[in-house]
């Protein structure tokens, strides 16, 4: 019979053979995201960047790489390629793509910009006081900006004859520098982008006339979270969990924002740390803490809001198709209501 010191060393043993054998599985365990921004690392993306810096994503077992963007259209393409498994995008361009590109289905997980920030933007100098004074005029903006894309369906909702308007395209850093030199009439962007651009280089607010699309009728959501089909039929659980680290990354950028654009300045160290603080409180102000946000909590959508903003979207950009909901949008792995609820 063996010895009971014998058996102690023989069931330590085992344990540590079994331990050894876990160890590269738990370390096998941890899910790679690659994930797009829409654009450059600014403030109001700071969420995502909270939730990497401070070990958010690490704590649900993700490991998570976060790069800039180059529009929304870009970041959806990215996702749906496979070079990315999420990203953060204009949910209207992802109708876009999935309607153009049937069988590389992506669709939106948590909803973030509960009001969209699609803008026009002008100076008081060019006379431009109400809608129907851009008709003839010059719009100016990146070709893959989201409210130069969704200019027709503004035109459309507000009765200007789209095709007497007259397009330049030009890089992004050159948008509002054209407009302050008047080689353009008007511009696109987003509201807490354009205006504090035009103020940065020197513009006053009272010399800024803006037309915001939701205030036309226009009632689309923002920038949402997105992820691949294949990923989420792959990984749910990690959809799952990179969602619960965002939502605390919320939270915490709301509660301390000025602590959010120290850790954006990591990511790029060539911001304006002031400009990004104001840029990030006007687009919590203005596009997430909406009233609906905070009755109901960040990050789902009004089932028929959706749908109308779709049907919307579809007949303003001649789309050969109207998807339905369901076919962009899923909200099966957010967090309980309760959970998402956003405190100032």
């Amino acid at each position: 019979m063996p010895s009971l010191t014998t058996l102690r060393t023989a069931a330590l043993a085992a344990v540590l053979a079994l331990a050894a054998l876990q160890a590269p599985t738990q370390a096998l365990a941890e899910t790679d995201i690659r994930f797009t921004l829409d654009w450059k690392y600014q403030g109001p993306t700071a969420a995502f960047l909270v939730a990497a810096d401070k070990g958010f994503y690490a704590e649900e077992g993700l490991d998570v790489t976060i790069d800039s963007g180059n529009g929304s259209a870009g970041a959806v393409t990215r996702v749906a390629s496979g070079a990315y498994q999420m990203g953060f995008a204009d949910i209207n361009a992802l109708v876009d793509f999935n309607v153009q590109n049937p069988g590389q289905s992506v669709k939106a997980v948590m909803m973030a910009y509960d009001a969209a920030p699609f803008s026009i933007f002008t100076l008081k100098k060019n006379n431009i006081e109400k809608v129907e004074d851009l008709a003839g005029r010059k719009l100016g903006a990146p070709v893959f900006d989201a409210s130069y894309k969704l200019f027709p369906a503004f035109a459309h909702e507000t009765g200007i004859d789209d095709k007497s308007v007259e397009r330049v395209n030009m890089d992004p850093a050159l948008r509002e520098t054209m407009l302050v030199q008047g080689q353009v009439d008007f511009i696109s962007g987003h509201f807490f982008s354009s205006m504090l651009d035009l103020k940065s280089k020197g513009v006053k607010e009272e010399d800024i006339t803006y037309f915001l699309y939701a205030d036309y009728g226009m009632d689309f959501y923002g920038n949402a979270v997105i992820a691949s089909g294949s990923f989420i039929a792959e990984h749910p659980d990690a959809i799952a969990g990179f969602l619960r680290a965002t939502l605390r990354g919320w939270k915490d950028i709301i509660a301390d924002p000025e602590g959010a654009i120290e850790i954006v300045a990591k990511f790029d160290p060539l911001i304006d740390k002031a400009l990004e603080l104001e840029r990030l409180q006007l687009a919590l102000k203005v596009n997430v803490l909406t009233p609906h946000v905070q009755q109901n909590g960040i990050g789902d959508v009004e089932q028929a809001r959706l749908t109308n903003s779709i049907a919307q979207l579809a007949l303003a950009y001649g789309l050969k198709e109207t998807p339905e909901a369901a076919a962009i949008w899923t909200s099966e792995f957010l967090p309980p209501a309760e959970e998402r609820k956003l405190s100032q």
